[in-house]
């Protein structure tokens, strides 16, 4: 043990930062008006494409707070819940509820990742790793455990080129250590990487560090499955970009990120990008439901671009950022709203960031922080994991009252009403009453 039970207490806490909301995000003004894309219009959309079913689809990933943070008894209490509808979860390697991995060059600590790890796999879930954050020695800072100032001030620190490679050994090492892991996701949001997005990020700098990881852990593990560059796909409602619909423009500075890191890696077996459907100043265009187009344009563009590489979201948003707070039917359809999104689009895979806390109100989080019991959230998830996992062969269903989206397979529909008031629709040859925001789930 390297540090002392308080010591250890205090900076869990500290490495829970930018765990719990948004990711960082910056405004990019942008002199033109977007216009408004096909998809906007209400026609059908053709058949929603199919997905490799080798390819898990949905899951969470663990933030500063989780299961295994509270008592035994409550992690058994919350695996076992976890467990009656296994899926995707995902962990970082330094903060988001894990301490310092490599304190000193020649020292580890994995108490903390193997907590987090043997409640994946209590759980019955596919174990994912983000490789991110990096060891303080590595980002100009001293070895030793990470101090509590540098948890606010330099977690998301990019490490210093010149440890590069100690940082691509320290993903390796991840990589030999924890075998059953298949899937790994090289840093997060390129932190530290881009500091400004109203300028263009440090792509060359991101794609060489990517590059060393991707070799090192091949090397040692030739099975393990890696994804980059693991962006933010921001957007402004005006602006010059190629990518653009009724929910605004993508920052050119994120396509000329990825396009470079495309064509520059050693290798990928997925891609991995997140957003909001808000744009930078917290804008939800045209509106609430309408903004989560941008989910599939974003998917549609990088399958596109990539020659149809299984696109994951690490994270997505859909929340207001500006403190506005929705009641939790409302939040509810608009993130079920957004999962059908990504379905129909053939995202492979979307992670949802999930905010636990040990106490109080936890609006969002997937299960009880008294009881462990599967809040709506984390049955929403299991729901979708049952019915709409990849290799699902989805059929296009459609719904009377436009306000009312419908995702459907052979077996099952899920019908989600958008609007904030009861309305009455056919669906599938059978008439409907859904109540505000209500998601109805129906057998066929």
């Amino acid at each position: 043990m390297i540090a002392s039970a308080a010591g250890i207490a205090t900076a869990l806490a500290l490495a829970s930062c930018s765990s719990g909301g948004a990711p960082d995000r910056a405004a990019s003004p942008a002199p033109q008006s977007a216009t408004p894309s096909p998809a906007a219009s209400g026609s059908a959309a053709p058949k929603p494409p199919a997905v490799d079913p080798s390819w898990p689809r949905w899951g969470f990933t663990h933030t500063g707070v989780s299961a295994n943070n509270v008592t035994r008894e409550f992690e058994q209490d919350v695996a076992g819940a976890l467990a009656r509808t296994p899926m995707l979860q995902n962990q970082h390697i330094m903060g988001f509820g894990v301490l310092n991995p490599q304190p000193y060059r020649q020292e580890f600590f994995w108490e903390d990742l193997d907590s987090r790890t043997n409640l994946m796999k209590q759980s019955g879930g596919t174990q994912v790793i983000t490789l991110c954050c990096a060891p303080d020695w590595m980002k100009g800072g001293p070895e030793g455990p990470t101090e509590e100032s540098a948890w606010a001030e330099h977690l998301e620190d990019a490490p210093y080129p010149q440890h590069f490679d100690d940082f691509a050994k320290l993903s390796a090492t991840v990589a030999e250590k924890y075998r059953d892991v298949e899937y790994f996701m090289v840093w997060n949001e390129f932190k530290g990487f881009w500091k400004d997005h109203s300028k263009p990020a440090d792509f060359k700098g991101y794609t060489e560090l990517y590059n060393k990881v991707y070799d090192a852990v091949k090397a040692v593990r030739p099975d393990a499955k890696i994804g980059g560059p693991y962006i933010g796909f921001d957007s402004n409602r005006t602006g010059g970009s190629e990518l653009r619909g009724p929910w605004g423009v993508v920052n050119q500075n994120v396509l000329d990120a990825f396009t470079y890191w495309f064509e520059n890696k050693k290798g990928a077996d997925f891609i991995v990008v997140d957003g909001a459907s808000l744009t930078d100043a917290h804008e939800l265009l045209p509106d609430e439901f309408g903004a989560l187009d941008k989910f599939g344009a974003v998917t549609t563009w990088l399958r596109d671009k990539t020659g149809d590489l299984p696109v994951w979201w690490a994270e997505w948003y859909f929340v207001p950022e500006d403190g506005t707070t929705w009641a939790e039917p409302k939040r509810l359809a608009v993130q079920a709203a957004s999962m059908i999104e990504f379905a129909e689009s053939g995202a492979a895979t979307a992670l949802y960031w999930n905010p636990q806390t040990k106490q109080g109100a936890c609006q969002g989080c997937m299960w009880d922080p008294k009881t462990g019991d599967l809040l709506p959230t984390g049955r929403l998830l299991g729901d979708f994991a049952t019915w709409f996992p990849a290799g699902a062969e989805l059929e296009r269903v459609a719904s009377s009252d436009s306000k009312v989206r419908v995702l459907a397979q052979p077996r099952k529909l899920v019908m989600v009403n958008t609007a904030d008031a009861e309305v009455t629709t056919t669906v599938d040859g059978e008439e409907f009453t859904l109540k505000p925001y209500e998601i109805r789930w129906s057998d066929r």
